[in-house]
């Protein structure tokens, strides 16, 4: 009956003696962190801090950008057989004046702190391909909806910054247009009613089942 009591007792003196000697180790640690070097001077440990600095921000931009390229976009199959084959047979994937836009030119914001938001947000993504969510076409189609009303909303919100990046309402030649889309840009674009994503859905991809949502027709 002694030795059965005494065993709560012993764990529970095992478990304060580590958590004792972790503190110990982590306040020797902050003692060496913030000790003045007596081995190099001042002027070495800067340009080594410096050094480090350059490393890391040119390997984190580097990987930063890998990930922003069509061929990283398109390295699953769930991008490559179903988004990206729908955006092969549009204008922007081919035209007339050989520009083209890629999936990080729709769907990752140019300026840096967006983009790094955005990153952040597509981070969740790498749980859909983990738990195979849309991995079938079938599946795709059942979450199109979803995944396209997500996109549309974030468009909204930045008032369909990506597509402003490459389309200036100020440089629009509406002479140009035909009379329908001049008479849309003035009445509703130019007078900022309402935004390219609007009236533009389903520029580059299908069009999921519109039935119930809001506007369309």
């Amino acid at each position: 009956m002694t030795t059965t009591a005494d065993e709560p007792g012993e764990g529970m003196k095992a478990k304060g003696g580590f958590v004792a000697r972790s503190l110990d180790f982590a306040r020797e640690l902050w003692q060496v962190l913030i000790r003045p070097s007596s081995v190099f001077g001042l002027g070495v440990l800067v340009l080594a801090g410096f050094m480090a600095g350059v490393i890391f921000w040119g390997g984190f931009n580097t990987a930063l950008e890998l990930t922003n390229t069509e061929k990283f976009c398109t390295g699953c199959h769930e991008m490559k057989d179903n988004v990206y084959a729908e955006l092969k047979s549009t204008i922007h994937f081919a035209n007339r004046s050989g520009v083209r836009a890629t999936c990080p030119d729709c769907h990752v914001p140019h300026n840096w702190t967006d983009k790094i938001a955005r990153k952040m947000q597509a981070s969740k993504e790498v749980w859909g391909k983990i738990f195979g969510t849309i991995d079938t076409r079938e599946k795709f189609q059942d979450h199109r909806l979803e995944l396209a009303a997500h996109e549309w909303a974030r468009f909204k919100s930045n008032d369909s910054l990506e597509c402003r990046n490459c389309h200036s309402a100020d440089s629009m030649d509406i002479t140009k247009q035909s009379p329908r889309a001049s008479v849309a840009h003035q009445r509703f674009l130019f007078t900022k009613e309402k935004t390219c994503i609007d009236c533009h859905k389903g520029i580059a991809h299908h069009l999921p089942d519109m039935r119930g949502v809001p506007g369309w027709q």
